[in-house]
Formats: structure tokens, C-alpha cells, sequence
């Protein structure tokens, strides 16, 4: 129901004035002007016109004031409304945007670290790992488990402290530890860590990381084992190789040293790591590949050799809610045939590896795929899709039932915008017609659904477009040409309003020109330019 969240910065000012966020100071000038002479209380006689007028000035003269200043429209351009009121002191000090962006971070990260300061963040997991072939010889069907537990707290501004455990059983074996962290920000560049940890891996360490330039970070630690007094020392690099990708290369000496490295790409969530250990002469490396289908549901695949493991493991996770997600996995390998069944809600997970035959048998192997794998289809198909289309439309409904109040008001501040545009564009719109112009015969602005689905059962659609002809007949120059500049919402524009929050919108738009007639749609944020020969109907 969410509009897209890659969508670009607050536009509003520049909407209003109907001017590109590249605009000239002469353009915002001209603008300015334009609006001003329609909007101007002194043209008004009638009291309720003059208020109209009045309001609606006001918003000119603002967003004059702000795009007109160098200084303040560095700051909208960044940040928005929110940098303007973000208590940033203007003046020579701050000469360039980069200045101002600093400037606006640091006050930024103080007040998150004001709410962070007493902020707790508790993580935890739980595997219960179980047995098909065990539980068919009589023997009981969970063969482990292993639970987890960390609490991370920020104590002050430069300190944070963490303190975890884990319990493991593996059939008649189990074991534990228990461990604390104390992490101390030296500077915006570095940071140390002491830590303990207390039971199977009794140890003591300190670790240090540092900044070494803005696109790589090196981290070195210490720690000495309590049980048998061996030293472990580790370096790590990181390398940001890309806006997406990064390296990382590890390398441990001890009693079990290694060397080992990674990659990973964020915006595909793909990511590639190898091991090296020397005590043993072993080595592993793995892969993995992660793809949305949508903004609830994502399918995996991920692949591990090495010399005690040959494995392929695929599936997928649906989002249940902002917070809880859950998977299926099916994975085949020299260990055998396992599915997995994941649960994630906020910090804490539960991994449910079930495993089903140790051997490596073609029919079951293939059997063990196919059936969840049309069973879940099945389930999304007649169960799951249409509980979320029902959900989803209960969802809309409470949108609009929220939003009532807000969508009526700005319906009434876009009609009154209307009302003072009319006879100007009364007159641009004769005049066109006169030298057989651009004239906009129909435009109208909202839900896109609405839009493109006109005969759709709902009966909320029709109210949630906003008829905008005036208006852009309005904006329609001496030339015969009408410009929507791209990046710049729509609904910002005067005369426009937005009548359904929260939902994807389009501008249709019927005109003729020369005597033919044309149409066109545009999303929100799309140019829109007329006349063309390919908006010919």
C-alpha cells in the first residue's frame, strides 16, 4: 500500500512554483512573479476571496523566501522542511552544501544519540536441530539443540557493553559459555574492545579497530586462552570496493590459524567467502545469492564445498509483518537431505533444521523437493494470496478512514487554489484555442488503480483522484507549452492535493492541439512535457 520508498527528496517548493529543483534564480524570480500577481490579496475585494488569496500567498512568498536564499535552499534541497527547523545557524561559517550537510549530521547523530543513549537491543536464537531416520528407528526425533542469548546496551555516549551466553546439546554431549563485552568509541575513527568469555572457550581479549580512510577499516585483536594459555592473534581489512560491494580479508595465527576471505554485494545480496585453515590442512568456502520478488518475498540459493562439506541449499522467505519473516530451505549434500524452516521476529530467531534421509537417494531426494514446493503454491495460491488481498483492502479502508479529515482539507485549500487560477485560465485556455493551441480538455490526478482500472468494484476509487484541468491550463506558457518537472511530486503543485496518502499515483492528461486529440499518463515523479506526436490518441 506504501508509495515506493526509492523515491526522490521533498520537492514541495519547488512543486508550488512549478520550477525544476535546477531552477535559476531568474526562473524562481519569474515564477514568484507569475503566482503572485493571481494570488495577491489586493486584487480581491470580496472578504472570502481576499482569505484565499491570503493563504495562498503566504505559501508563494515562503517558498520565495526559501529558494531565493542560497543559503536555506542548500539546506531544503538535502533535507527538506526538517533541515530548515534543525536549529543550523546560517552565515558565513556554513559558505558550502557540503558544509551544511556535515553540519546537519552532527546535530543529527546527537540527538540519536540522545534516544540511544538508555537504548537496550536484546538478539537471540534458538536451533532445535531434528531426525526423520532417528525418530523412525524409535530413538526420538530432536538429536540437539543450542540456544543463544546477547543484550546490547549503549551506557553512555562513547560506551556500549554486551553481554551473551550460548547452550549447546549435542545428543549426550553439551556444553556452554558465557560472555561480556566492553566497547569504548576512542574517536569518530576508532574504537576498543575488551572482552571475556567464560566456560568451554574460557578466554580474555582486546580487539581495536580503526578507520583508515572513508572506504576501508582495519581491525586487530589479542586474545589468550584461560585453559591452556595459547595466544591467538587476528587482523581483519575491509575494503568498500563499490557503493554496493565490499571486501574482506581475515587472517588469524594460534593454534588454529587461517586465512580467509570475503565479498559482498548488498543491493543483490549476493556475498562469497573461502577459508583456509593450516593446523588441520582444511579448507570451505561457501556462496550465496539472495532475490526479492516482491517487497514480502525473496527466493535463496546458497552452495558450500570444502573438504568435509559439498552441499546446495534453495528456497524462499515471506515477510509476515515489518518484523517477523519466515523461510523454507531445502538443502542436499554429502551429509544428506535436509529441510529447514526459519522464523524471524525482530532480534530472535528459530532455525528448525530437520533432517530427513542420510542417503543420497535420487527418487527421494526429488520427491523431498517437489512436495513442500507444490504444497506451498498450493497454500499461496487458495489460502495465503487472498488473506492478504483481504487484508490489504481492510489495511486501505483504515487509510482512508484515518486520513479522512486531512484529504478533505487539502481538497477544500486546492479547490479555494482553483477558484483564483480560473479566470486566467479561462483566458489562456481561449486563447489557445484561438490559434489552434494546447488546450487541456480533461486532467485528472490520484490513485493509480483509479486511473487504470476505471470499472474496478471499488467503491473507494472514484474519490481518490482530484480533477486538476484548471490548473494546468494555468500553467500552460505563451508558447503552447505545458512542462511537469521531473523529481517534483505532483500533488505539490497549486491547485493539486493529494487525495489518497500512502497509495501510488499518476496524472492523466486528455488535450488537443492543431485540432487532434492526445492523452498521456505519468507517474508522480515523471516529466511530463506537451504536446508530443506519441501522446497522439
Amino acid at each position: 500500500m506504501k508509495e515506493e520508498d526509492a523515491r526522490p527528496p521533498n520537492r514541495e517548493l519547488y512543486a508550488l512554483l512549478n520550477i525544476s529543483p535546477d531552477a535559476s534564480d531568474e526562473e524562481i524570480r519569474k515564477a514568484y512573479r507569475q503566482f503572485a500577481q493571481v494570488y495577491h490579496p489586493d486584487k480581491y475585494q470580496p472578504h472570502q476571496m481576499k482569505e484565499i488569496a491570503t493563504e495562498n500567498f503566504q505559501r508563494i512568498c515562503e517558498a520565495y523566501e526559501i529558494l531565493s536564499d542560497e543559503h536555506k535552499r542548500q539546506i531544503y534541497d538535502i533535507y527538506g522542511m526538517e533541515g530548515l527547523t534543525a536549529g543550523l545557524e546560517l552565515g558565513p561559517k556554513l559558505n558550502r552544501a557540503e558544509e551544511i550537510k556535515q553540519e546537519f549530521e552532527r546535530l543529527r547523530r546527537r540527538k540519536e544519540q540522545e534516544k540511544v543513549s538508555a537504548h537496550i537491543r536484546p538478539s537471540g536464537s534458538i536451533l532445535a536441530n531434528l531426525s526423520l531416520p532417528e525418530f523412525l528407528n524409535g530413538d526420538g526425533i530432536m538429536i540437539g539443540m543450542s540456544m543463544s542469548s546477547d543484550l546490547q546496551a549503549q551506557i553512555s555516549k562513547r560506551n556500549a557493553i554486551a553481554i551473551g551466553g550460548n547452550l549447546a546439546v549435542n545428543g549426550n554431549v553439551g556444553g556452554g559459555a558465557a560472555t561480556a563485552v566492553f566497547r569504548h568509541q576512542i574517536s569518530s575513527v576508532s574504537s576498543i574492545e575488551f572482552m571475556a568469555s567464560a566456560g568451554l572457550r574460557a578466554l580474555i581479549g582486546i580487539q581495536t579497530s580503526r578507520n583508515l580512510s572513508l572506504h576501508s577499516t582495519a581491525t586487530t585483536g589479542i586474545a589468550v586462552s584461560l585453559r591452556d594459555g595459547s595466544i591467538n592473534l587476528t587482523n581483519a581489512w575491509t575494503r568498500q570496493l563499490s557503493e554496493t560491494t565490499s571486501g574482506t580479508i581475515q587472517l588469524a595465527l594460534g593454534p588454529e590459524s587461517s586465512v580467509a576471505v570475503g565479498w559482498q554485494k548488498k543491493e543483490e545480496k549476493m556475498s562469497a567467502s573461502g577459508e583456509l585453515k593450516f593446523g588441520t590442512s582444511s579448507f570451505g568456502a561457501t556462496a550465496s545469492y539472495i532475490r526479492r520478488f516482491s517487497s514480502k518475498s525473496h527466493g535463496r540459493i546458497a552452495g558450500r564445498v570444502g573438504s568435509s562439506a559439498l552441499e546446495i541449499e534453495v528456497g524462499g522467505g515471506r515477510k509476515l509483518s515489518d518484523f517477523s519473516t519466515v523461510r523454507m530451505l531445502y538443502s542436499i549434500g554429502i551429509q544428506g537431505i535436509y529441510w529447514k524452516i526459519e522464523f524471524h521476529r525482530g532480534g530472535q530467531k528459530l532455525i528448525i533444521p530437520i533432517l530427513l534421509s542420510r542417503q543420497l537417494d535420487t527418487v527421494f531426494a526429488t520427491g523431498a523437493f517437489m512436495i513442500p514446493t507444490s504444497i506451498y503454491f498450493l497454500l499461496k495460491k487458495f489460502i495465503v494470496k487472498p488473506y492478504y488481498l483481504r487484508r490489504e483492502k481492510q489495511k486501505k479502508l483504515e487509510n482512508i478512514e484515518k486520513t479522512s479529515v486531512q484529504v478533505q482539507e487539502a481538497r477544500a485549500a486546492a479547490e479555494k487554489a482553483q477558484q483564483l487560477l480560473q479566470n486566467v485560465a479561462n483566458r489562456k485556455r481561449n486563447r489557445q484555442l484561438e490559434t489552434g493551441g494546447l488546450v487541456i480538455t480533461k486532467a485528472v490526478y490520484g490513485n493509480r488503480k483509479a486511473l487504470n482500472e476505471p470499472g474496478e468494484g471499488d467503491d473507494q476509487l472514484p474519490s481518490q483522484v482530484v480533477d486538476v484541468t484548471v490548473p494546468l491550463n494555468f500553467l500552460v506558457n505563451d508558447s503552447g507549452q505545458l512542462k511537469l518537472h521531473e523529481g517534483v511530486k505532483k500533488s505539490g503543485i497549486m491547485g493539486f492535493c493529494d487525495p489518497c496518502p500512502g497509495e501510488p499515483k499518476q496524472l492523466y492528461v486528455e488535450y488537443t492541439y492543431g485540432g487532434d486529440r492526445y492523452e498521456v499518463v505519468v507517474d508522480d515523479y515523471e516529466e511530463l512535457l506537451i504536446p508530443q506526436r506519441s501522446h497522439r490518441a
